[in-house]
């Protein structure tokens, strides 16, 4: 960790890289999806949870990673927006009534709640469509680089990945031990947060020997996000997270916390970590706002 920062429960948090985290909001406020005449509710759906607020994490570590082998971060904005419109999708939709059926998102009511369930499901649908767009028409580099880093986003979100998650998760079709735990997170939050490292690698046309560490990074963290996440899910206070505290024990999901207890999640948490700490340390490279990401998960309260 960076001076100074904590484990989660504890007083400080460490520093965020907010540069880039601002850079990311003036790109998504300027993005507008509706030219149809009569969907301009559906936009402003779409652009209501798009702009609710967060850390932005997956968009700025496809910023950060881009910095760190040596590319200006600017040139793969359009990649990170669509990150982040993937991730308000599954975010727009893991709230609905068939999901996790929640009320409050970011501190304020779920889309389904301000615009009804319909719009809510389209909203979702709209975002995604619509990061494959963004990706397609504005994000420079070679074709078949561009294309190598869409076909990772869609795999990380399908059913390979975030999706494919999610339906263990809603089915209770994983198992309960700690490996199975392990590998349905990996799918449903580690895989996207996985990609948002490894488009931006794939953009670069970069040799496997030179992306390795970044990888077992992405892997690291991806663990790292999910276990905090279980952890502020008991801990945390409803107004700082932003959501309903307890929404994982009241849908008798298995978290890290149900199955290893609160104090083995949280050395779970500082393990991986340093796991991901190690495998920078072994990129070389300008490294310094990956680090930062990862301390500030390790130390989150939201």
């Amino acid at each position: 960790m960076t001076a100074g920062s904590r484990a989660p429960g504890g007083a400080e948090s460490a520093v965020y890289p907010a540069t880039l985290q601002e850079e990311v909001e003036a790109y998504l406020a300027g993005l507008e999806f509706a030219t149809v005449p009569g969907t301009r509710g559906l936009d402003e759906a779409m652009r209501y949870s798009l702009l609710a607020g967060g850390k932005r994490v997956r968009p700025v570590l496809a910023l950060a990673t881009a910095e760190a082998v040596s590319r200006p971060p600017a040139e793969v904005m359009p990649l990170a927006a669509a990150l982040e419109l993937v991730h308000t999708y599954s975010l727009i939709h893991d709230d609905l009534p068939a999901m996790d059926d929640d009320e409050l998102r970011r501190g304020r009511p779920t889309c389904h709640v301000a615009f009804g369930e319909g719009v809510a499901i389209l909203a979702g649908d709209g975002l995604f469509a619509e990061a494959l767009r963004i990706l397609l028409e504005r994000q420079a580099g070679e074709p078949p680089h561009v294309l190598a880093a869409a076909r990772e986003l869609v795999t990380a979100a399908g059913v390979d990945g975030m999706v494919g998650g999610q339906f263990l998760d809603i089915t209770g079709d994983a198992q309960t031990d700690g490996e199975s735990l392990r590998r349905l997170h990996a799918l449903k939050t580690g895989r996207l947060i996985g990609a948002s490292v490894e488009c931006v690698l794939l953009l670069g046309g970069l040799l496997e020997a030179e992306t390795a560490p970044y990888r077992r990074f992405a892997h690291e963290l991806g663990v790292l996000f999910q276990i905090v996440d279980d952890i502020l899910d008991v801990t945390g206070e409803e107004r700082a997270i932003g959501k309903p505290s307890g929404s994982d024990e009241r849908h008798g999901k298995a978290t890290y916390v149900s199955v290893f207890g609160l104090d083995r999640a949280r050395e779970l948490a500082a393990e991986s970590h340093a796991g991901a700490r190690a495998a920078l340390a072994d990129a070389g490279g300008r490294t310094a706002k990956l680090e930062q990401v990862a301390d500030y998960i390790l130390t989150r309260r939201r």
